[in-house]
């Protein structure tokens, strides 16, 4: 399995450049001052990737670490917060937030569509004294990206806070979170970055930093208390010992992303290609509208079950493909064409791997997969 090909939609394939990055010799990042300034040289990547001035923290843990420190470092018990679910992770914030004592108030809309921004004003309209709201941009598990331009447009009309959960989004569509007013976003690693997971990071802006120092009950937690790290550069000084060797491998990564002037064009070429070829074929896409640039889902047939369809794919074929979770666990299947995955060779690979093993398993495909999606691209 040495030669498995990851084409799930995180983690993803990691570059030579970055295993080797990875390998680098460590030093000691709480006593070393060039680390300080290292590690402030990869934030300011991320600042050029993300388009913005505010602060940007790396943290050592996998994204749900970011949507868990959001939450710890800005509720204060009864606080209203609004949670807008039209996914699993949109869902998930849900659970963070009471976990630390909010008031939680969510909003649901259908899983398969992007957020209906229509919709959002008229409850907005109606109700609107919220400390913050939470959103996912991109449903990983459902390949569903909503429009978090307008989203936090119609938060910031009504001075509402926006935390937004992006792991799955940046790095591989525009984002631009200064002009959209973003207050925090937050990623991971193993997405489009396509870095092995173990990070996140995180933007904050002012009105985000004084939400959470006017607070009048301490947060109720260290690891996720963002006010550790207000003052980190100037006082050379870290909550805890930093995961030095995930940070250069990330380091490799943003350099990479920031020397590719068609990272968006690609993932957008690609995508829109591989939707054309599932809507060409007798399978469905899950999503009706709000299809994501980086991950797409679609329905598993009838009578094949992911389980099946997996062995089959990494055993004959080397390609992983993933399922989703919850209750779409054996429903759908997500192909992941985000940071390295997204190539053409890549996809026609996997396509070609699909095609073959759902034929194996019985369905009877009215189109060659791999076939129509080199006519897509061109």
């Amino acid at each position: 399995m040495s030669d498995l090909l990851i084409m799930t939609p995180g983690p993803t394939e990691v570059s030579e450049e970055v295993r080797r990055a990875m390998s680098r010799k460590i030093t000691n990042p709480d006593l070393d001052p060039e680390f300080f300034e290292f590690y402030l040289g990869v934030s300011s990547k991320l600042q050029k990737v993300l388009k913005t001035k505010n602060d940007v923290i790396i943290m050592s843990g996998e994204g749900i670490l970011g949507l868990e420190s959001a939450c710890a470092s800005l509720i204060e018990p009864e606080d209203k917060v609004l949670v807008l679910d039209n996914g699993i992770f949109g869902r998930g914030f849900a659970d963070f937030a009471d976990l630390y004592g909010a008031n939680v108030v969510k909003w649901d809309f259908p899983y398969d569509e992007k957020i209906n921004i229509n919709k959002l004003e008229k409850k907005l309209a109606a109700e609107n004294d919220f400390k913050f709201a939470t959103f996912v941009h991109c449903e990983t598990s459902t390949g569903v990206i909503n429009d978090a331009k307008e989203i936090t447009n119609l938060l910031n009309k009504y001075n509402i806070l926006s935390v937004v959960d992006s792991v799955s989004a940046i790095g591989g569509v525009p984002i631009e979170v200064d002009k959209w007013g973003i207050d925090i976003i937050l990623g991971g690693s193993q997405k489009c970055l396509s870095v092995p997971p173990g990070l996140t990071f995180l933007s904050v802006s002012d009105k985000a930093w004084e939400a959470v120092n006017d607070r009048e009950t301490p947060v109720r937690g260290y690891y996720t208390n963002l006010q550790l790290w207000q003052n980190w550069y100037e006082e050379k000084y870290f909550p805890y010992t930093q995961a030095i060797s995930d940070i250069y491998a990330l380091d490799a990564a943003l350099d990479k992303w920031i020397a590719d002037q068609t990272i968006y064009a690609r993932h957008k070429k690609i995508a829109e290609a591989v939707r054309k070829t599932i809507k060409r074929s007798n399978l469905n896409l899950y999503a009706k509208n709000g299809h994501s640039d980086t991950v797409t889902s679609i329905e598993i047939p009838k009578g094949i079950s992911y389980q099946e369809l997996n062995q089959l794919m990494t055993e004959s074929y080397n390609v992983m493909i993933a399922s989703s979770l919850g209750e779409f666990e054996d429903r759908l299947i997500r192909i992941g064409h985000m940071g390295e995955n997204c190539y053409d060779a890549k996809l026609y690979r996997t396509l070609k791997a699909f095609d073959h093993s759902l034929r194996e398993l019985g369905f009877e495909l009215n189109v060659e997969l791999h076939k129509i999606f080199v006519n897509q691209l061109n």
